[in-house]
Formats: structure tokens, C-alpha cells, sequence
């Protein structure tokens, strides 16, 4: 099972069988709960095809939300016995939680499109489980090469069967700028029509935007949207003339060098866009962040950056929103609550930051890049990726803990983690699932699992358990040589 639940007992000569006649129960009448039980339902029928109704009250499945509160919004109680399967939270949030570990505990085949042959038996079981961390995260990159609605869903099902519940989005950089914004209809007109290499782009309408943000939502996952400033903006820059410093607007940039571009900070055009840019999507975002980015800002200079960010900080907060950006922007003065994302390669400047941030009060969020970022070669013959953070196994991505990397960063002061999977060479979905899998869910594991659990030798052999499954879903991963797939 992958994160490694807090406590897991096995219950000896008891097993459950489902069978045609199983019902879910629910107790509990909220409509977030509902969906859930009716998210299980709907699985198992394609794959069982037994009808499996749910119902008021216990079943042979129950799902519960009269759980104790001592385990959390996300904390769950699970007995598997030979007589009937019960899930148990404080939360509907919980009880999803919980499923996701059920439906692991189910042979892989259950996760099947189409119907397929018994028996369906689990072991007998007691779990209390709980995460270590409240953000647990992957972030995909829609702006260097594009991804359609249906393909970030997916992305959502299969991080939400690891217990993560941040979606980070990338959705403007130079390559390209991929969410509608009504005040400046150019940023998608014309800024999103290209990517890395010169394809066509694409952008998500509001409408796109918020059936992704409903379907993560459905899965306990909040989105957390991304408009990179004051670098990594040569796609707005193209968009409209007036934001440049000079008053002339760039060619499309379909190349992969980073640090060229930056918005003209003395300009008060520049803030009355980001106005306009963060209020569009916090209306759109019901998460209560917005990432402005922050990062390789090597042609604003380093006065202009100290004064740019507090002002673009302000705007973000002035919608309602806490400010998150990589590790760069607590080198100025940040607003209370910001979050700091270290994407780091054990380099000084870096830590430093990460620690001026926690000295400011900020909360951090570890995604080193040389462990954690799912787009770096797992070794010199990998086809795609890149490889300026070093080479990263599977075992170099599982064994680090998130709350000592950083020497003299407060334990208190680390919320989380996050997988960044950014895609220059990623222009398809089975390249994307390839670099993220067999690492994500290891990098799940991280910001779920007690420190106690983390063991590369125990969770290598439970890593190889998972092959079964991705088959099922169709997933194209990885056969990292370390991992004993047979």
C-alpha cells in the first residue's frame, strides 16, 4: 500500500468476500459524502459488475462520517473483517481518504473499464490513518507544452489514488499563456498559441477552468494556479506591446532557455494587469492560493525584483488570496500566511531563503529539485527530460525527509510536499505519466507517511505491488531497474 498508513494490523483468518448482493452504506447525509459513496459505487460496478446500490445506513460497505475528530479533516479508521467492510472519518474528505486506501486493499483488476471475473477478497485489516503534512502536491506544466481538460483530469485520478490534494497548475510562462482572462483577451488570442517547438498551444476557458477545478474538488484536490511574474512572461510580454519596457512586444518564444523576460516593474500598466489578471482567476479558484511565481528573474534587476514583489504580493492578497512563489521571493518582504515553495538543489543561496522566509513567518512547501522534480532523466538513457539537477532513481526521489533537508529550517515551518512535472520535453501524456510514475507516488508517500515509515528496502517491494494496478489503468510507467517488478 502506497503512502504507508500510520498504523496498519492485519486481522488473521479473516476475509472479506464481495459479493453480487453488497450494498454501501452511508451514514452520514452530507452531499460531499454522498459523492463519495457514489465515486466507489460506480468503480466497482464496471469492474465487478454487480449493481451495488447505496443505501442510508450500514452495508455491506459502510462509509461513515461519524468518525473521531482526533484523526483530522483527512484521517480515517478502515476494518476489513470476513462479514462487512467499514470506512470511518470525521469528514467526507476523510472518507475519501480512506476509499483510496480500499480500493488498494481490492485486487488491482478492480480498478478496470471493463467487467471483469471474481473472486474479490481483502484481507482482514484494522488501519487509523492520518497525513503527516496538510499539502501534499504535483504540479503539471501546461505553459511549455499544453494539456487538454481530459488529460489533467486524469492526472487528477491518479494523484488523488496516492492522497495527494494539491493540484498546482503552470499556467503562464513564456511559451505560453493557457487561462482565459477576460480584461486582456490577447493573453489567450494570441499568447496561447504556441508552445515549446512551435505547436499549436491551447488555453483553458473559464469554463474549462472550472470543470477542472470541480472535478479536483470532487477528489479532495484544490487547485492551486500559477501565473509565473515577473520572469517567465514572454507570452504576455508578445500579448500586449504596452507591458514592455520599451513598448514593443516580443516574437512567440518556442525555445527552452529561461531568464530573458521580465514585465517592465516601473510601469503602472504592469500592476493594473495583475489587478485584473489575479482578481479574474481568484474568482475563479475557490483554493485559497494563488502562485505568482518569483522564480529565475534574471533580467528584472534585483532592486526592481525587492520592490516588485511586495506590490504584486499586495494584489494577490487584495483578492482574498494567500500568496505562494518559489523560494526566490523571500528575498523580499512577504504578506502574513505567504507560502514559499524551496525548489532547491542543496545550494546556500537557496536554503538561506527558504530559512529568511520561515524567519518572516512564512510556510514552505519542499519540492529540492534534485529529488523531486519528476521531469529530471532517471538515468543517462532516459529518452525525455532533462537532466541540469542531476540524474534522480526512484530510490534518489523516495530518500530524503522533508523536514531535515534543510539545515536550521523550523520542522513546524514545512507543510508539505510537491512533485513539479515540468514539461519542455513532455509533449504528450505518456511521456508526462512515464517521468511521474513509479516517483510521484513515492513523493506522496513523503508528505503522507510518518518519518518512522519511510524505508526505501520495505517500500521498494511495495512500490513493485503497484505495476498490477498501473497496467490496469493503462498507465505507461517507468520499469526503474532497482524496483524488483516480477
Amino acid at each position: 500500500m502506497i503512502p504507508q498508513p500510520v498504523t496498519q494490523s492485519p486481522l488473521p483468518d479473516q476475509t472479506f468476500t464481495l459479493q453480487s448482493s453488497a450494498t454501501v452504506g452511508l451514514v452520514g447525509d452530507s452531499d460531499a459524502a454522498s459523492r463519495v459513496a457514489d465515486h466507489l459505487a460506480t468503480l466497482l460496478r464496471v469492474s465487478t459488475g454487480f449493481p451495488l446500490p447505496v443505501e442510508p445506513g450500514t452495508g455491506t460497505i459502510t462509509l461513515s462520517t461519524d468518525g473521531p475528530s482526533s484523526l483530522g479533516a483527512e484521517g480515517y479508521e478502515l476494518r476489513v473483517d470476513s462479514t462487512a467492510v467499514t470506512v470511518t472519518a470525521a469528514t467526507p474528505e476523510g472518507l475519501f481518504r480512506g476509499v483510496t486506501t480500499l480500493r488498494q486493499l481490492l485486487p488491482a483488476k478492480a480498478e478496470a473499464g471493463t467487467e471483469q471475473a471474481g473472486p474479490w477478497e481483502i484481507d482482514g485489516v484494522e488501519i487509523s490513518d492520518a497525513p503527516r503534512y496538510p499539502y501534499r502536491g504535483v504540479m503539471v506544466d501546461v505553459s511549455r507544452h499544453f494539456r487538454s481538460v481530459a488529460e489533467i483530469k486524469r492526472c487528477i485520478d491518479l494523484a488523488s489514488l496516492y492522497k495527494l490534494n494539491r493540484l498546482h497548475l503552470h499556467l503562464s510562462d513564456d511559451q505560453g499563456w493557457r487561462v482565459q482572462v477576460d480584461s486582456w483577451p490577447d493573453l489567450t488570442k494570441h499568447g496561447a498559441s504556441s508552445e515549446v517547438g512551435g505547436g499549436p498551444g491551447g488555453h483553458y476557458t473559464k469554463a474549462d477552468y472550472a470543470e477542472i477545478v470541480m472535478y479536483a474538488a470532487d477528489r479532495f484536490m484544490t487547485v492551486v494556479p500559477e501565473i509565473d511574474t515577473p520572469g517567465h512572461t514572454n507570452a504576455a510580454l508578445s500579448s500586449y506591446a504596452d507591458l514592455n519596457a520599451d513598448g514593443e512586444a516580443p516574437p512567440y518564444y518556442t525555445a527552452t532557455e529561461v531568464g530573458f523576460s521580465s514585465l517592465a516593474v516601473h510601469k503602472d500598466l504592469t500592476y493594473e494587469f495583475l489587478d485584473d489578471v489575479f482578481r479574474e482567476v481568484a474568482e475563479q479558484t475557490p483554493g485559497d492560493v494563488i502562485h505568482l511565481g518569483g522564480d529565475e528573474a534574471h533580467s528584472t534587476p534585483h532592486s526592481d525584483y525587492l520592490a516588485f514583489v511586495p506590490k504584486a504580493a499586495e494584489l494577490v492578497v487584495k483578492h482574498g488570496k494567500r500568496v505562494m512563489g518559489w523560494h526566490e521571493i523571500a528575498d523580499a518582504s512577504l504578506p502574513a500566511g505567504s507560502i514559499v515553495q524551496y525548489w532547491g538543489t542543496d545550494d546556500d543561496r537557496a536554503q538561506d531563503l527558504t530559512r529568511n522566509a520561515a524567519a518572516q513567518g512564512a510556510e514552505v512547501v519542499m519540492s529540492p529539485a534534485n529529488r523531486a522534480y519528476l521531469d529530471m532523466k532517471y538515468d543517462q538513457d532516459t529518452p525525455y527530460g532533462l537532466d541540469w539537477a542531476g540524474l534522480i532513481s526512484v530510490e534518489t526521489s523516495y530518500s530524503w525527509d522533508p523536514a531535515t533537508l534543510i539545515p536550521g529550517l523550523a520542522e513546524s515551518a514545512v507543510i508539505g510536499v510537491e512533485g513539479p512535472l515540468w514539461s519542455e520535453t513532455l509533449d504528450d501524456m505518456a511521456k508526462l505519466e512515464f517521468m511521474a510514475f513509479p516517483r510521484l507516488p513515492g513523493i506522496a508517500e513523503l508528505g503522507w507517511s510518518p518519518a518512522s515509515a519511510l524505508d526505501w528496502t520495505t517500500y521498494k517491494v511495495r512500490l513493485a505491488g503497484q505495476a498490477t494496478r498501473w497496467d490496469v489503468l493503462g498507465v505507461n510507467f517507468y520499469r526503474a531497474p532497482e524496483i524488483d517488478w516480477a
